[in-house]
């Protein structure tokens, strides 16, 4: 899986470990999971938005799981990819929501460190385009 690696893979390596376990987390703890996301406590203490969390949060850790599987078979243009879009559009969704939700300082970090995501695999880091 590493035979390839260069110092430009550390970014994507690390959003995928994070994508694919952080995840995880909302199986075994939602609530905390959903305050750290930058949910306000009322949102993270309904038990209704429990399942919800974890069921979305399921495809965060699908997605994570392919960035390592297209490392893993040498398709840095499609781990690109994934970071790219996965960057742009959930970032922008997530920061969104969180704003919307009275979590100004979160919503920014989202939006600021989703992008820098997205920018690494539009310009193609991983792949050393």
């Amino acid at each position: 899986m590493f035979s390839h690696f260069t110092p430009r893979h550390i970014p994507a390596l690390f959003v995928a470990t994070a994508m694919t376990f952080g995840g995880m987390w909302p199986l075994l703890d939602a609530r905390a999971a959903m305050l750290e996301f930058g949910m306000p406590p009322r949102v993270a203490e309904a038990p209704a938005a429990r399942p919800v969390f974890v069921v979305g949060n399921a495809r965060t850790t699908v997605l994570g799981a392919l960035v390592f599987i297209f490392y893993a078979r040498g398709r840095l243009d499609a781990v690109d990819t994934i970071l790219a879009v996965t960057g742009a559009y959930a970032g922008l969704v997530d920061s969104w929501v969180v704003w919307r939700e009275g979590k100004s300082k979160n919503a920014l970090f989202r939006l600021v460190s989703s992008w820098a995501v997205s920018a690494i695999g539009l310009v193609g880091f991983t792949a050393g385009r």
